[in-house]
């Protein structure tokens, strides 16, 4: 029997101030979303996406390290995003990154948390 450290890392961000175009429909925002997580390091596992009626959009990922997932409101330029991974922090990261370098937010706030648990390995 190993015991384990286990840390992940939750970053809880949200973006105001983002043309509305990028977010308003799935196409867009599944494209940049899709090169972002990409060009990351994280590794889909599957993904899906609600349109909402007249516009704003949900989507998630399920990533091999956790999830990914955003919920947009295009009439107001605003999206709240969450990256979750207990793989490589340095992922994570470089996706908030891109993230910010593709939505060109004028303002963000960002949390983040660092979770820390104990497991236990039986061999």
């Amino acid at each position: 029997m190993v015991v384990v450290n286990t840390m992940s890392i939750h970053l809880i961000v949200e973006f105001m101030g983002v043309e509305a175009e990028k977010i308003a429909r799935v196409r867009p925002l599944k494209r940049i979303l899709d090169t972002v997580i990409s060009k990351s390091g994280l590794k889909v596992v599957s993904s899906t996406f609600h349109q909402f009626k007249p516009y704003g959009v949900s989507a998630v990922y399920l990533l091999k390290e956790s999830h990914l997932s955003v919920h947009t409101w295009p009439e107001l330029g605003y999206m709240a995003l969450d990256i979750f991974t207990c793989g490589d922090e340095k992922c994570a990261f470089k996706a908030y990154e891109l993230l910010v370098r593709e939505f060109k937010p004028k303002k963000i706030k960002k949390k983040v948390m660092r979770r820390y648990g104990q497991g236990v390995i039986h061999r």
